[in-house]
This record gives C-alpha cells, sequence and structure tokens, in this order.
C-alpha cells in the first residue's frame, strides 16, 4: 500500500515559479482553475511569465487586463475563456498542427520550466490519472523541470498514457472541485440532424470515426444507430458515443490498431461521459503526437473523419479557425484527420457546415474573408456537407468544384455565388 502524501497549499507549491519562465497549464476538463486563481494572487512577484496551452475551459483569472505583462498567454488554441484576450491583442496565438505540439516541447521550441496540471488521487500503488485530458499534457509532463498538480477526486482515472507516480510530482495540492461540463447534444437543430443524417449515409458498417468539436459530429452520432462494428479513434470525444457504445454499434472490432478499444486524446462533456471513462478499460487516452499521426490514423480502414468549418470559398479552401482577422479557434486535429482519413483503405474525411450561420450570413463563399486562415488547403478537401447535400470534391476543378458547392449552399445564396463564378470563370455554366 502506497503511504500517505504529504500536500503543500497553492501558496507553497507556487511559490517556484519565477519571472520570465515558461509554464505550461493543462486544458479541456482538466484546467486547474483553483491553481491558476492562486497563482493570480501571486501576481505582485511576478513579472514576465508565459503561458502556454491549447483548449482552456472555464475562467482562469490570469487572462484578466490587469495581469497583462505579468502573464503573457500564448496559446495553440483559441478557446471561449481566453477568445477577448487573444482578439484584444493581451494574449498571442500560436498556429500548429495539434500533432505537432508535443515537438515543441521535445525539441527545445518551447521548453517548460513548469507545468500546471490536474489529477485524480494516487492508487494504492502511488500513480494518479492526467484524467481526461491527456493529449498534449503527456508530453508536458514528460519535458517539464517542475510539476505541480492540483489533485483532485472529482478526476476521472483513465487508462492509457494517462498515470504519472506521485514521484514525479514536485508538490502536490489538494482541491475539490467539479470539473467544467459542455453539453453539445442540447444544441442540435433540424439543420444540424439533417447534415447528421446525410454523414450517416455515407458511413459504412465497420468505419473508424473521427469526430471534431460541436453540435454536428453529435448530430452524426445520432443518426448511426442502426449502424454495426464502428470503431473510434478520434482526438476528442464527447458524450454523443456513450449510447452506441453501450447498444454495441461503437464496438471497435473492425480496427487493425487498437481492436476493442475506443482511443482518444481528450474528452469533454457532462459528468455523465467522466463519469463512464472512469476506470472504463474499454477507453485509452494517448499522447496526441501518436492519436494524430496520420501515418497512424491511416492503419485503420475506412477512417471517417467529420469535422466542421467557419466558411468554405468556392475553390474549396477551407477556414476554420477564425472569422476574418478575428481568431476564433485554432489549427487544432483537423488536417491531421483530414490527411489520415484520406490515405486510409475506404477514408472519407468530411468537411460539415450549416450553409449559413446563426445570423443569416452564408459560409459557402466566394472568397474567404480578408485575413481569414485556411487550415484544410483545396488539395486536402474531398467531401463538403450541408443541410442541402454533399458535395464531392476530389479531383474536381475549379469550375466543377464551385458548381456542386453551389448546389449545396443557401437557395438564396446561389444566385450570387452563380455570378461571381461566372465573372471569375468567365465561361461557367450555370
Amino acid at each position: 500500500m502506497y503511504q500517505q502524501i504529504n500536500y503543500q497549499t497553492a501558496a507553497e507549491a507556487l511559490s517556484i515559479i519565477q519571472s520570465g519562465q515558461r509554464v505550461f497549464v493543462q486544458g479541456s476538463a482538466q484546467t486547474p482553475l483553483f491553481l491558476l486563481r492562486e497563482l493570480a494572487k501571486q501576481a505582485n512577484r511576478l513579472n514576465n511569465v508565459e503561458l502556454v496551452f491549447i483548449t482552456v475551459q472555464g475562467d482562469i483569472t490570469v487572462d484578466q487586463p490587469q495581469y497583462e505583462g505579468i502573464f503573457n498567454i500564448n496559446c495553440m488554441f483559441v478557446s471561449n475563456s481566453i477568445r477577448k484576450a487573444v482578439n484584444e491583442g493581451r494574449a498571442d496565438f500560436i498556429p500548429v498542427f495539434l500533432s505537432d505540439i508535443p515537438d515543441l516541447f521535445k525539441k527545445g521550441y518551447l521548453p517548460i520550466d513548469v507545468a500546471l496540471v490536474q489529477v485524480s488521487p494516487p492508487d494504492k500503488h502511488g500513480y494518479c490519472s492526467l484524467g481526461v485530458s491527456v493529449d498534449i499534457a503527456r508530453s508536458a509532463v514528460n519535458t517539464a523541470k517542475y510539476i505541480i498538480a492540483q489533485v483532485n477526486p472529482n478526476v476521472p482515472r483513465t487508462h492509457g498514457d494517462s498515470l504519472i507516480h506521485t514521484e514525479r510530482f514536485t508538490s502536490l495540492v489538494y482541491a475539490d472541485e467539479p470539473l467544467p461540463e459542455v453539453d453539445y447534444g442540447i444544441k442540435v437543430g433540424e439543420d444540424e440532424l439533417k447534415i447528421g443524417q446525410y454523414i450517416a449515409e455515407m458511413i459504412d458498417d465497420g468505419s473508424t470515426l473521427q469526430m471534431g468539436i460541436g453540435t454536428i459530429p453529435d448530430a452524426v452520432l445520432k443518426s448511426l444507430r442502426n449502424h454495426k462494428n464502428l470503431g473510434v479513434h478520434t482526438e476528442m470525444c464527447s458524450d454523443g458515443i456513450i449510447d452506441l457504445v453501450e447498444m454495441d454499434v461503437i464496438n471497435n472490432v473492425k480496427k487493425k490498431i487498437h481492436p476493442y478499444k475506443t482511443v482518444t486524446g481528450f474528452a469533454i462533456g457532462t459528468k455523465r461521459l467522466y463519469n463512464y471513462v472512469n476506470d472504463n478499460p474499454a477507453f485509452v487516452f494517448l499522447d496526441i503526437d501518436y492519436v494524430n499521426d496520420p501515418h497512424v490514423i491511416r492503419r485503420n480502414p475506412k477512417v471517417i473523419a467529420i469535422n466542421s468549418a467557419i466558411e468554405v470559398d468556392i475553390t474549396g479552401q477551407v477556414c476554420a479557425d477564425s472569422i476574418g482577422t478575428t481568431q476564433y479557434s485554432g489549427i487544432g486535429g483537423q488536417m491531421d484527420f483530414m490527411r489520415g482519413a484520406a490515405l486510409s483503405e475506404g477514408g472519407k474525411p468530411i468537411i460539415a457546415l450549416t450553409s449559413r450561420t446563426a445570423k443569416g450570413i452564408n459560409r459557402i463563399v466566394p472568397f474567404l474573408k480578408q485575413g481569414a486562415g485556411v487550415v484544410t488547403t483545396r488539395g486536402h478537401i474531398h467531401y463538403v456537407v450541408t443541410e442541402y447535400g454533399v458535395a464531392q470534391l476530389y479531383g474536381k476543378n475549379l469550375r466543377q468544384r464551385a458548381k456542386a458547392l453551389i448546389d449545396i449552399a443557401h437557395p438564396d445564396d446561389r444566385e450570387m455565388l452563380e455570378r461571381c463564378c461566372v465573372e471569375r470563370f468567365k465561361h461557367f455554366q450555370v
């Protein structure tokens, strides 16, 4: 039996952080909010502390205007918690493939001085778990000089690459707090359900699924109840997969790598999901440089990659991270899986989006907004799906692509798009 550990106060533990250091912060549902609040209280002794992370959840405190210059935020994905600070110029964004982030730590591009993580209490052998956010946290703790852990009994014990022995931690701080929750299912509307049905028709039995973040992936999962022997190899998962696992629709029996296991890098959802993956050997949470490696992804047959976008232009360029010059999210793992699915035998890389935003702005456009970032290039695009159907773009020329995308645009936008195509391509047949 492992001996009782000695906890420190947050003030004691965080005193190791010094001005000019780079500090990694674990993200997603594992964001150590208690440690971040306590770190903000030490602002008067600090200056120029760089904080690096991907998606964080909740009020992280250190992004508030009064801490500018004390905490310099350098995020690799812009989540809701940090979006205001990034677009007001108080925080920075690093465009990078999710699969490449561990190399930034390991190869010294972003060496980590201190890692802040949130973990489960130690088991009888002294091992804690990184919970539902292994992703880039595994590489961060492997390379950090010091590791400060917020030990929380609400953190699930997950299988895979998540285990860390207490001897590896510099300090442990006990804090019992609920994990942040997100319920994507309640936001699914009629248009998303139509998109989900179109995509479900494209999915063969025995396929391996990757679902990006948002309501459309959940809508797809709602439409798969009559499928058989599906697998999951994905960067993230949410509540939508639970019912399909319990119905034996998702059982991973046809996968070539990690058969019988749902593979993911992180999970974000409700308490139901966190309870479901807790000590569940059917789920493995692995280092993201493995999960998102296109050469690993392609080894499974029939990989279906389902990702969303902000807008798609008539040639097939996909903007998924920005609204013009306003940074909205990040590159994430979209390209990792778009390429991996394309290389998979029978795979299908899919971009799914509603034809218009909730405010009625068209999302299939003649040109991307000025300043918009291209996440998936027109050379990588295969399928685009809206509530009006499926456009297959792979192997098609610019005029053919434009025609296919116009056919799935909102009906009220098609005449405008046709006029733009006539002007751009000259001999364009409407």
